[in-house]
C-alpha cells in the first residue's frame, strides 16, 4: 500500500532529524539553509572578498565531491550534487568546504592545529587551480584514490545490488524504496511518454529516433539528508533500439529542484534560469560536465525536477576516520577540484585577479586569508551549538 504524502513527509522529517543527530559533520551536511543564514549574520561576512560571479556549487561539502563517469564512461573527480548551484561569489564554496573539512577532522578526533593546516592547504590547492600550469597540480590523496579505483571497477551488477538488491527488472519496496501512489505512477509514465523528454532521454542513450524505452518499475526513494522530504523517485527503464528485442536497464534518479539559500545579487539572479530544474542543470554543466551532460530538466506533478541516469561509477567520498596527514592532503586536493570547476568559467585575467585576492595576507602568521579562517571558526562554533540543541530536542521528542 502506498504511503500518503503527509505520512511520508512526517516519516522523512523524522529520518532527517536522526541523520543530522549522528555527528556535527552530518549536521553541517543537512543544514544548508541555516549555514547561509548564520554566515550572513556573522561579523566576518562583510570581510569576505567578492570574487567573479560564476556558477558555484552552493553546498560544497565533503560528501558532495567524488568520482563521476561521463557519457563515455571516463571517470573524473568532480562536484556531484548541484541542488544549490547558483551564480554567486566563489568564496562561499571555499567557506562551506572548509567548515565541512573542519567538522570531519573534529569527528576524527584530530587537534585544532590540524584544522589550521587544512585551511592553509585548501587555499594552496585552490590557488593552484587558478594557474595554467599543470606540473604543480596536487597529487591525489589515498582517500580519493581508493574511491576512484573502486569506481573504475564497478559495473551494473554493483549498482543493482546496492540500489535495488537484485539484477531482476524490479525495484523491491521496503526500507529504502516506497510504493507510489496511483497519481505518482501515472505521472512518471506520462513523463517518459512526453515527446520532448523521450527525445532527450534517447539522445543521451545514443539511440536518438531509432530507440525506444519503457517504464519497467518505479518507487519513491528515501535518499539523502537535506533533500529528505522533497520529491525523489527511482525509475527503472528498459531501453532498446526499435525492432530489437534485447534491451538494457537504466536506473534513473528523479529529484525535486528546490529553492536556493545562497546569497545572490540581483544581477546574478537575472542571469540564471528562472526554473529551478533548469538552473540546476545549467550549474551542473558549468561545474561538473560529467554529470551535467547526463541531466534533464523536467516537471513532474507540477514540480520542477532533475532527472539523471545513475552510473555505477558515481560514488561519493566518505571518510570514517582521517589521519592528520590524510586530512591535510585531502583538503588540498579537494579544494583544487573545486578550483578547477570555478576556473573553467573564468578568463585568464579573472583567474589571475582572483588568485591575487586569495593569496593576499593580512595576518603574518597565517598562510590562509583571515576571512576564511575566521568564517570557518565562527561557523564551527555556531554549528556545534545548534547541533547539540538539535540532539537534545530530538532526544526529548523520541523519549
Amino acid at each position: 500500500m502506498a504511503v500518503t504524502a503527509d505520512a511520508r513527509r512526517a516519516r522523512l522529517e523524522t529520518r532527517r532529524g536522526l541523520k543530522m543527530a549522528r555527528s556535527v559533520h552530518a549536521y553541517v551536511r543537512g543544514s544548508t539553509e541555516a549555514f547561509y543564514r548564520w554566515l550572513e549574520a556573522s561579523p566576518t561576512f562583510a570581510r569576505i572578498p567578492q570574487g567573479p560571479e560564476i556558477w558555484i556549487c552552493g553546498d560544497c561539502h565533503l560528501g558532495n565531491l567524488g568520482p563521476l563517469a561521463d557519457a563515455d564512461g571516463a571517470i573524473d573527480v568532480q562536484i556531484r550534487d548541484l541542488d544549490q548551484s547558483v551564480i554567486a561569489n566563489p568564496a562561499y564554496d571555499l567557506i562551506r568546504l572548509g567548515l565541512s573539512l573542519e567538522t570531519a577532522a573534529r569527528s576524527s578526533d584530530l587537534p585544532g592545529v590540524t584544522t589550521a593546516h587544512m585551511i592553509e592547504a585548501m587555499i594552496d590547492g585552490y590557488a593552484r587551480a587558478m594557474t595554467p600550469e599543470t606540473a604543480d597540480d596536487p597529487p591525489e590523496p589515498n582517500v580519493v584514490r581508493s574511491v576512484r579505483r573502486m569506481a573504475a571497477g564497478r559495473r551494473w551488477r554493483h549498482l543493482a545490488k546496492e540500489r535495488i538488491h537484485d539484477v531482476e527488472p524490479n525495484i523491491p519496496t521496503g526500507k529504502r524504496f516506497w510504493k507510489l501512489t496511483p497519481e505518482e505512477r501515472s505521472a512518471i509514465e506520462g513523463l517518459f511518454a512526453d515527446p520532448a523528454i523521450l527525445a532527450k532521454a534517447l539522445d543521451l542513450a545514443g539511440l536518438g529516433h531509432k530507440g525506444r524505452l519503457r517504464v519497467v518499475d518505479a518507487a519513491y526513494w528515501r535518499k539523502g539528508c537535506s533533500s529528505l522530504g522533497k520529491l525523489r523517485y527511482a525509475v527503472l527503464l528498459g531501453v532498446s533500439a526499435k525492432h530489437d528485442d534485447q534491451e538494457y536497464l537504466a536506473l534513473i534518479d528523479i529529484k525535486e529542484a528546490g529553492e536556493i539559500f545562497v546569497p545572490v545579487t540581483r544581477g546574478a539572479r537575472a542571469a540564471m534560469p528562472s526554473d529551478a530544474a533548469e538552473r540546476v542543470v545549467a550549474g551542473a554543466r558549468a561545474l561538473s560536465p560529467n554529470l551535467g551532460e547526463r541531466m534533464i530538466a523536467a516537471r513532474l506533478l507540477d514540480t520542477p525536477v532533475v532527472m539523471r541516469e545513475l552510473a555505477p561509477q558515481d560514488l561519493k567520498i566518505e571518510v570514517a576516520q582521517f589521519s592528520r596527514k590524510e586530512a591535510v592532503k585531502a583538503a588540498n586536493y579537494l579544494a583544487f577540484i573545486v578550483g578547477v570547476a570555478h576556473a573553467r568559467q573564468m578568463s585568464d585575467a579573472a583567474r589571475v585577479a582572483w588568485r591575487r585576492v586569495l593569496m593576499a595576507r593580512d595576518e603574518r602568521d597565517l598562510d590562509a586569508p583571515s576571512w576564511l579562517w575566521r568564517s570557518v571558526v565562527d561557523l564551527a562554533g555556531t554549528h556545534e551549538t545548534a547541533y547539540l540543541d538539535h540532539c537534545r530536542t530530538f532526544a526529548l521528542c523520541k523519549a
